[in-house]
């Protein structure tokens, strides 16, 4: 009888964890046009960098619309904070020996309290690379890699674009591209 209930308990258990286990590759394409909505202005514009508020409205993707912002600006080096809400998220967490990312969906209204990131160039396409930390509505945290977050009402970033374009290089070790200093 004992033995019947633990098996219950840990097929129930295994079976709560599989949403959370679903893998994501991290070569994984980023959409684009996800962001109709996104506004930008030029806050500060010296040789050395310029520094750029970029809004985003209910409706656009952030991912996607740092993306396009790059690509449009043709910006290859530049690093970023934002904070706003979202009504949901895929976040994940990288699993080092497997070389892939486990997601954490968000499926709730949250607060984005911190928003980090930044951006170089692998084979001349700007890449971003961002984490998040996100609060929900009892108080508790949910950070990690982001691959989504879907703005509602709404996302301020500043990002600071220097002018010498940083690369990135394939690591081999743990399957991920890493800026590469060098110029």
């Amino acid at each position: 009888m004992i033995r019947q209930a633990l098996t219950l308990a840990f097929a129930l258990a295994t079976a709560t964890l599989a949403p959370a286990q679903q893998t994501i590759q991290p070569t994984r394409p980023v959409p684009v046009g996800k962001a109709p909505h996104m506004t930008f202005q030029l806050v500060k514009n010296t040789p050395e960098e310029k520094v750029y508020a970029i809004v985003f409205l209910k409706g656009d993707e952030i991912l996607s619309g740092l993306t396009d912002f790059a690509i449009a600006n043709h910006i290859g080096d530049a690093h970023f904070t934002g904070i706003g809400a979202v009504s949901g998220a895929t976040l994940a967490w990288l699993d080092l020996p497997r070389k892939i990312y486990h997601a954490i969906p968000v499926t709730e209204q949250v607060e984005v309290l911190a928003l980090t990131g930044d951006i170089a160039t692998f084979n001349n396409k700007p890449v971003i690379h961002m984490h998040a930390v996100l609060g929900k509505h009892d108080g508790t945290t949910v950070g990690g890699h982001v691959f989504e977050l879907n703005v509602n009402p709404t996302v301020e970033v500043f990002l600071t674009a220097n002018t010498a374009p940083l690369t990135k290089r394939p690591d081999d070790e743990s399957g991920m591209k890493l800026i590469d200093p060098k110029p």
